[in-house]
């Protein structure tokens, strides 16, 4: 990625220093930072005359809006009806010992964010763990464990062939 990421700056300038543009500049900083900081949500707050109470209403308010930075893989393990009676979670227990980090969490080195769902739309799969977009089906949590590993094995050849140690 030789794009250079827009600065906070740049993102909340191009925005009129008014509160009907909150919205917008939150979404822009969230697409561009995965989430919104503590101090991006202080900037935005100042800049368009919002009280930072009400910014933080908005962003939980909004589901898409995310405080905390994410993982750079999303697990997602379907607790709907049919994935809990097959075993969704026990996943979820041994996933949460194998990352070490509670579902809801993600991972001190910001490589996985683990969550649970309610329904993935895919019962007759049961039980349904989604990768990222990879929907994976008849899951247990060897298999789980298994491509997991596969995604660690490609970040050590992505960072041997970087030249990154």
């Amino acid at each position: 990625m030789s794009q250079s990421v827009e600065t906070l700056d740049e993102i909340v300038e191009r925005y009129p220093g008014q509160p009907e543009y909150l919205i917008f500049m939150l979404q822009d900083i969230q697409s561009t930072y995965g989430y919104i900081s503590e101090d991006s949500m202080k900037v935005v707050c100042d800049y368009s005359g919002v009280p930072l109470t009400q910014g933080y209403s908005v962003a939980t308010f909004y589901q898409s809006f995310r405080l905390d930075p994410r993982g750079e893989h999303e697990v997602r393990v379907c607790l709907g009806t049919a994935c809990h009676l097959k075993g969704g979670q026990r996943i979820v227990e041994e996933v949460e010992r194998r990352l070490n980090v509670a579902a809801g969490g993600t991972t001190e080195d910001l490589r996985y964010t683990l969550s649970t769902v309610n329904c993935v739309g895919a019962c007759a799969l049961a039980p349904v763990v989604v990768v990222d977009e990879e929907y994976l089906s008849n899951m247990t949590a060897k298999k789980l464990e298994k491509h997991l590993k596969t995604l660690d094995y490609d970040l050590e050849n992505e960072t041997k062939e970087h030249g990154h140690v």
